[in-house]
């Protein structure tokens, strides 16, 4: 009999990642066939999609909240199916709000449930590791420090490292991409990445715009690239440069290639996510920022274990970079945080070492890492059948 994977990956990120796994998977299992909700890059690798993963992007609570109804059938109606189907093993890639519960019920049914990614229950909300060891058999984390935890709570782990640190090269080529890009190599960049999100882009696009024009007061000739995701968030920073009178200024918009504008750029300015450890496996001096609601912030702040918010300075396990938020991120604060990037080469040369230092922790070749934890599950279910 065939092997049967049951799969459900979220948002873009996750179907990235799960199709780099199904192809590490197939390298051992050359007939498996592999179902549930995901996107086109897991289509492409033979992955049928029952139901597209951007059903799970949802933005923020009151967003989630709206869609729960919604979000909960699709999960009970793909149960009923996984039940009825017997497949040899279910795996979730991150959402973890969608995936746990599934995850619980499927083992409960007698189906081993691997989770991919582990929530981050060292930034908050660790209570939740209670009800990770009732729901999983086995648990795949990205970051070093993460299999200590869910050891103490009797839950396997294995540690796969992150896909990035396998995409990234160990020695970014800067001058490619400042020539790709078009800028000339003596010239100052700062490149500045307001986020993804449409949220994100309308709390600091104009604190961006207003960093800008404190540096390009000090520096005329200073060159800022903003990448930016989608043409709605474009079109957002657009509208924040003709509300601050700032269409002037040497910024230039990129749709999307945010890599190469970090790879091109001196400095990187970065709200707190995902590309801040992009920012890092490149191994750019950068400054972390963040704005959000105050009652938000407030409780995300009562919340939370660590003292830092960046990827970058929780993985050192110290500030190796500023971070400056909420009432702190503005542009006097910010411009000020940037330029002394400029000014000390020690510095730069200090925190570009150390970056390689966590790239190398990371490289983990993590789809091959991550194919050998499941496939001993999928070897005891074949022996079954």
């Amino acid at each position: 009999m065939k092997i049967r994977i049951a799969m459900v990956a979220g948002e873009t990120s996750g179907d990235l990642l799960a199709s780099h796994l199904i192809r590490a998977l197939r390298r051992h299992l050359p007939d498996a066939e592999f179902f549930g909700i995901g996107g086109p890059k897991m289509q492409a690798e033979g992955f049928e999609v029952r139901w597209p993963c951007e059903l799970l992007a949802v933005h923020g609570y009151v967003d989630a909240l709206k869609r729960y109804r919604e979000l909960s059938g699709i999960r009970r109606e793909l149960l009923g199916q996984i039940r009825a189907e017997r497949p040899d093993a279910f795996i979730g890639v991150d959402a973890p709000d969608f995936n746990l519960w599934l995850e619980g019920k499927v083992r409960d049914a007698g189906i081993p449930a691997i989770h991919f990614v582990g929530p981050s229950i060292w930034a908050w909300r660790g209570g939740r590791i209670k009800r990770i060891a009732r729901s999983v058999s086995h648990m795949l984390c990205l970051f070093p420090f993460e299999p200590e935890l869910y050891e103490r709570a009797g839950v396997p782990v294995s540690y796969v490292g992150h896909p990035l640190a396998d995409e990234f090269p160990l020695e970014p080529d800067r001058a490619n991409a400042r020539e790709r890009l078009g800028i000339p190599s003596e010239r100052r960049v700062v490149a500045m990445l307001p986020g993804s999100r449409q949220s994100e882009v309308r709390n600091l696009a104009d604190i961006f715009i207003g960093t800008a024009k404190t540096l390009h007061e000090r520096d005329p000739e200073r060159l800022f690239l903003v990448p930016l995701a989608t043409r709605e968030t474009r079109q957002l920073f657009e509208e924040a440069l003709h509300r601050n009178d700032a269409s002037e200024l040497p910024i230039r918009m990129l749709f999307g290639h945010a890599v190469e504008a970090m790879t091109a750029a001196d400095v990187v300015l970065v709200a707190s996510g995902t590309a801040s450890l992009e920012a890092a496996l490149l191994k750019r001096p950068m400054v972390i920022t963040y704005r959000i609601g105050k009652w938000q912030y407030r409780l995300m702040k009562r919340m939370a274990y660590l003292p830092w918010v960046g990827l970058p300075n929780i993985l050192c396990g110290e500030t190796v970079v500023p971070e400056l938020l909420q009432d702190e991120a503005d542009p006097a604060h910010l411009a000020a945080a940037i330029d002394d990037w400029f000014v000390d080469d020690a510095r730069r040369a200090a925190v570009e070492a150390r970056f390689t230092e966590l790239h190398h922790t990371l490289r983990q070749d993590t789809a091959r890492r991550a194919a050998e934890a499941i496939l001993p599950y999928l070897d005891k279910a074949g022996r079954a059948a």
